[in-house]
């Protein structure tokens, strides 16, 4: 079988690696509280001071009833994989991670979060499997929620 001169003298691709971004803090409004809990490791949610409901990912207002008057709780960290996937083709600053475990995570109380999945394989994770919080660290030793199981 022939190949074309072209064929036989592209150069290889050469990948450039660019470093785990941060999430950007405050673009759409105040999300402080959070980042400032997990610096301490407290896992920080938005609860409705009139229904007493959780709400993830933060918002200006409160899901419930519409009203600017959510408040920041810590929740416990405690939850279950509600479902998964093993990702084979990263985002910018996780080639290094590769394969890595994402997942949605369902809190105790209730709402769900979009996270990695450490300290376990894809063999292991089921639906339903208990989670605990794990703080991984990003650039500038910055902590943010990911789960590991409990």
């Amino acid at each position: 079988m022939k190949t074309s001169k072209s064929a036989q003298s592209s150069p290889k691709l050469e990948v450039i690696k660019i470093p785990r971004p941060m999430p950007r803090p405050n673009i759409y409004m105040n999300t402080g509280p959070f980042w400032e809990g997990c610096q301490e490791k407290k896992l920080l949610i938005q609860q409705c001071p009139k229904t007493g409901k959780y709400q993830f990912f933060p918002r200006p207002v409160s899901l419930f009833t519409g009203k600017r008057d959510t408040v920041w709780k810590e929740v416990s960290g405690n939850g279950v994989v509600y479902s998964w996937t093993n990702t084979f083709s990263a985002w910018p600053g996780h080639e290094e991670r590769l394969p890595y475990i994402c997942a949605y995570v369902e809190l105790l109380e209730g709402v769900r979060i979009l996270c990695n999945i450490f300290n376990c394989s894809s063999a292991d994770i089921f639906i339903g499997m208990p989670v605990k919080v794990y703080w991984e660290a990003l650039e500038n030793n910055t902590l943010y929620p990911a789960f590991q199981p409990s």
